[in-house]
């Protein structure tokens, strides 16, 4: 129960204003949307979210926060996202004018009676500090990569568009190939970010201490300025949806008929593609492995196509009730689900969390780009709860490697090890736990402000 001291202390940060700018990705949504939630019901800070016209979220689904729309001045090509770093730079660009008369509206007192504290941004967003600083408010950014992702590109050196791990172990060669049409770009971008977040009053992680300890450990040699790791941020709340897709929900009631463990769950994400042969031999190696799958298929994942038309011909009667394809999945809950017995995952930074908090194992496969690369190779060879598909996609390769994760011992050694994370994870969360413990630092931090 909360004491009087509590409730003026609550009451103290109600009239504390917090504005929030994600990054208009989903990867990038969610983390952010995650953490207005988190600020407001668990800190008690008020919340304005400032977002561009382009990926709006849906303000309905928030009704406690006030929303500002910016306008990002993008044409229809321009809003392309097939290279990310192109059209994050493009963003930084179009986005400053419009984003610095919202915020000096808004601290104007445009609207809202609260004092604004601070201004917390996407790291991509590193704009914002010049913004911040000539309206001389805090800026702390929230990073929603890994830790060991950012400590690859972000502490020096740098080799060109090639990055070592060089945290918690050496590779010989480098883990990360950064594709964009200019790699001159990926360094002017990475060097911008790292600027800019080493400028800002501190950094939010969506992650955990006993995850990510020894990554942390090195990083805060190069960055110097608070970290506050309060993840996962998931798991604060029953399961949230900031998604930009339609969630299938028959997923869930076809997972329901599957044997404990026995469902290969598989999702590349909201923006990889693949391409009309790796399709086919996803296809095949999901039939031919014998096993029930849960596959997303988002509409466009093969280029050039509406939906399930590149399909092997008879291949659903083929499977015959034993894989279930829909276009979009409520995730959180499908890896909650006790039939789950693997993930075959793109590892975005927020799927293979999502994976860690419920105990599942994964097939890491179709890494593409940023830290998908990287968060493969912490999985597969220094959590070791994964296996990664090293070779090109290929039938016989992923057939084998879903039946080692689900059905043979040295899966069952990876369920092990991703369980005794998770144990660590639900302690984390709970009353003098780390995360939790890091949630108070942060709150009393913007408090100082």
């Amino acid at each position: 129960m909360e004491n009087r001291g509590d409730h003026s202390h609550l009451q103290q940060r109600k009239k504390r204003r917090l504005v929030l700018f994600p990054q208009p990705l989903q990867g990038h949504i969610n983390p952010m949307l995650q953490l207005a939630s988190i600020l407001y019901h668990k800190a008690g800070f008020s919340i304005t979210i400032i977002h561009t016209n382009f990926n709006s979220p849906n303000s309905s689904s928030y009704p406690h926060f006030s929303f500002r729309s910016i306008p990002d001045g993008l044409s229809e090509t321009e809003a392309s996202t097939a290279d990310l770093i192109a059209f994050s730079v493009l963003l930084n660009v179009k986005c400053v004018v419009p984003f610095q008369d919202c915020l000096a509206e808004l601290l104007g007192g445009g609207g809202d009676d609260d004092d604004v504290a601070c201004l917390i941004t996407d790291a991509n967003w590193y704009f914002t500090q010049a913004v911040a600083d000539s309206l001389k408010l805090p800026r702390i950014v929230l990073c929603p990569t890994s830790i060991c992702f950012f400590n690859t590109v972000a502490a020096p050196p740098m080799q060109e568009f090639y990055f070592n791990v060089h945290t918690d172990f050496q590779f010989e060669t480098p883990v990360l190939e950064i594709q964009t049409r200019d790699p001159e770009n990926i360094n002017r971008f990475i060097k911008n970010i790292v600027k800019q977040t080493k400028a800002s009053s501190g950094i939010i992680w969506n992650s955990f201490q006993e995850l990510e300890e020894l990554a942390l450990t090195n990083l805060k040699q190069e960055f110097p300025i608070p970290h506050f790791l309060i993840g996962p941020f998931h798991k604060y709340f029953p399961a949230s949806s900031s998604s930009l897709l339609a969630q299938d929900q028959t997923s869930i009631s076809w997972l329901d008929k599957q044997p404990p463990k026995s469902v290969i769950y598989v999702s590349f994400g909201s923006l990889i593609g693949v391409n009309e042969t790796e399709f086919q031999e996803i296809a095949w190696g999901l039939a031919n492995s014998k096993l029930p799958f849960l596959w997303v298929v988002r509409p466009g994942l093969v280029q050039g196509t509406e939906w399930l038309e590149p399909l092997p011909k008879n291949f659903l009667e083929m499977i015959d009730g034993r894989g279930h394809i829909v276009k979009w999945a409520p995730q959180q809950e499908v890896l909650d689900h006790s039939s789950v017995g693997a993930f075959w995952t793109h590892c975005g930074w927020n799927s293979t969390l999502e994976s860690i908090c419920e105990g599942v194992p994964m097939i890491c496969g179709q890494p593409c780009f940023g830290d998908q690369l990287v968060n493969a190779r912490y999985v597969s060879d220094v959590w070791r709860f994964g296996l990664h598909l090293e070779k090109k996609l290929e039938r016989g390769e992923i057939e084998r490697a879903i039946r080692r994760v689900i059905r043979e011992a040295e899966g069952q050694k990876m369920r092990e090890r991703i369980m005794i994370l998770k144990d660590k994870m639900d302690i984390c969360l709970t009353r003098g736990g780390s995360s939790y413990q890091s949630l108070e630092s942060l709150t009393n931090y913007i408090m100082s402000f």
